[in-house]
């Protein structure tokens, strides 16, 4: 009985002993390589850190500790040379007699630091300009985004040692927001971490707040607005058709052109003094007209005058008739003629 008590504290034991510890490796900003453990779980063992990049001679122990509740959980070791994350990089943890010993890969395991110096100003060919620096600007690729008046970021990837971006002809009642970050590219061994994004500059308007309300509130009002302007119509229109008082005063009625002289001079709204040169301001005497009637001498024979003129009594506009006209073909017919014919007597 006590041999299996024994036995199985053992096999108790050995299926709760506490796995070795995981090591994780990243080279910051060619700097230095900075190592951690106990990143799931909190321990209060203080472990001894050594490493060494392939080809050293030693392993030194770590002189520079990462603490948490005065427990060691990580390292930072100097880096001396881009070229050595290439090697494979050998790590060791030692508490009492234990040790646990790991080999990493730090080529793709490179993170920058963010962007620095990072300026926007307007440039000579009206457009935005946005400058930054970063180490080893021929290995290094970087990621520009920005935003305008707050709303969705746009990203745009720049080629391996451009250290600039240009946004066309903006706004200035815009309000622009500008960020970067920066990576290892491929030429250079490609790594798989970005660094964090810069600080934001920004350029335009400062009213973006005021610019997001609006935008939000015209969203909403705008249906509203089209069905309002709809029924508005509609209603012009059933006026304009029923009530024709407001026909004539929206819609005045042009006079249609005619050949009739009052038609033409109301069309043209001719003043008072010269409608009245229209009209005529002349009054012509009236001449009436007498007609003669020729006698022959076979009448006259009873007639006691002696004289043989013949005349006809003047009209009243005085136009005299000689007496020796040639003899008419046709006989006077008028009642209405009053000739007096005096005819000389037969000799």
């Amino acid at each position: 009985m006590p041999t299996r008590l024994l036995l199985l504290l053992c096999l108790t034991g050995h299926v709760f002993a506490k796995e070795p510890p995981d090591v994780d490796c990243l080279v910051v900003h060619l700097e230095y390589v900075h190592c951690s453990w106990n990143k799931q779980e909190t321990s209060d063992v203080n472990y001894t850190f050594y490493s060494k990049f392939h080809n050293d001679a030693k392993m030194p122990e770590c002189t520079t500790y990462l603490s948490e509740n005065r427990t060691n959980v990580g390292c930072n070791r100097p880096y001396d040379g881009t070229v050595k994350r290439f090697y494979t990089f050998y790590t060791k943890l030692v508490h009492g007699n234990s040790s646990f010993q790991m080999e990493h890969d730090l080529k793709s395991k490179v993170k920058l630091n963010p962007p620095t110096n990072l300026t926007v100003k307007i440039g000579s060919d009206s457009n935005l300009w946005f400058y930054w620096n970063q180490t080893a600007s021929n290995c290094v690729e970087s990621d520009v985004r920005y935003r305008i008046n707050n709303k969705n970021w746009d990203n745009n990837n720049m080629c391996t040692g451009v250290q600039s971006y240009c946004i066309n002809l903006p706004s200035s009642s815009s309000l622009y927001e500008l960020q970067v970050r920066s990576k290892i590219a491929k030429s250079c061994g490609d790594s798989s971490f970005w660094s964090d994004w810069s600080e934001p500059v920004v350029w335009g308007s400062n009213n973006s707040t005021v610019i997001n309300q609006t935008d939000g509130s015209m969203s909403v009002w705008t249906p509203v607005l089209y069905v309002l302007g709809a029924l508005t119509l509609i209603l012009l229109v059933m006026m304009l058709l029923h009530h024709e008082r407001f026909r004539i005063i929206l819609i005045p009625v042009v006079p249609k052109p005619s050949l009739i002289s009052h038609d033409i001079q109301d069309w043209l709204q001719l003043s008072k003094g010269l409608k009245e040169s229209f009209k005529s301001n002349y009054n012509e005497r009236a001449c009436p007209v007498r007609e003669y009637c020729h006698v022959s001498q076979s009448d006259s024979q009873s007639s006691d005058s002696s004289t043989s003129s013949v005349t006809t009594d003047q009209t009243d506009c005085s136009v005299l008739i000689p007496a020796h006209e040639p003899d008419l073909s046709t006989p006077c017919s008028s009642s209405t003629s009053t000739g007096l014919v005096v005819s000389e007597e037969e000799e």
